[in-house]
């Protein structure tokens, strides 16, 4: 058993580097309960429409103080998206249009 207290995905090890969590990070979250998938890098998929709908209102900077990319700006990166304007366009270009109901007019 581990000495941990807190799971993978929460600590170092379970992070990559890059963004986002590894291997051992999603396993270490499934095993709490979640269903990660690695993330989608291009086209239409719904899953990066609401990636890129959540991370656009995402407040925060895309650096730290020392000038390197903070974890907002590496995931935006592994999911093909260069900035937060990149990633409000992509979701306002690809969401789903709501659908109007048309009332008939009886008069």
């Amino acid at each position: 058993m581990s000495s941990y207290k807190t799971p993978a995905w929460q600590r170092k090890e379970g992070q990559n580097p890059e963004g986002g969590l590894n291997a051992k990070g999603r396993a270490s979250a499934k095993a709490e309960g979640s269903n990660l998938k690695p993330p989608v890098k291009s086209g239409k998929n719904p899953r990066r429409v609401s990636f890129a709908a959540r991370f656009a209102g995402m407040k925060g900077p895309m650096k730290d103080e020392n000038g390197k990319p903070t974890r907002k700006a590496l995931a935006l990166k592994k999911w093909g998206f260069g900035s937060v304007e990149a990633a409000r366009n992509f979701a306002n270009n690809n969401k789903k249009k709501k659908k109007q109901l048309k009332i008939k007019n009886t008069a």
